[in-house]
């Protein structure tokens, strides 16, 4: 009897509709938790503005798994972009834009959690 032999390849590029797709429903997770955040701090905002907050961040995260940066790195990356756009969006200053960024933060780890916790649970349910 033959053994099974598996060809284990290196990392694979993935087509550029799950890139796009990825980024897509990162960018609108992250634009929510966004809006969440910028509407704690700052009362009534509108929400077109975080769909524009929300495109760096996830631009950036799935560039870091692309070129294989480090975690590290990209999540800083990330939440200064952060921090860019919603001092360029909100046209708020750097104080009040370091509150939203961190809160922002805090959201998108909470929620983020949350969700995939649950979705954890129902793939595990029995039956």
């Amino acid at each position: 009897m033959e053994p099974l032999l598996v060809s284990v390849s290196g990392q694979t590029t993935p087509p550029p509709i799950a890139v796009f797709g990825t980024v897509g429903l990162l960018a609108l997770f992250l634009a929510a938790t966004a809006h969440l955040a910028a509407r704690n701090v700052l009362g009534d905002v509108a929400p077109s503005k975080a769909l524009a907050v929300g495109l760096g961040p996830a631009l950036i995260s799935v560039g870091t798994e692309l070129l294989s940066v480090p975690g590290g790195l990209g999540v800083f990356f990330a939440l200064v972009v952060d921090a860019v756009a919603i001092h360029l969006l909100y046209g708020q200053p750097r104080r009040i834009t370091l509150y939203i960024t961190a809160i922002h933060a805090i959201i998108t780890i909470l929620l983020g959690s949350v969700l995939i916790g649950g979705l954890i649970v129902l793939a595990t349910l029995p039956g």
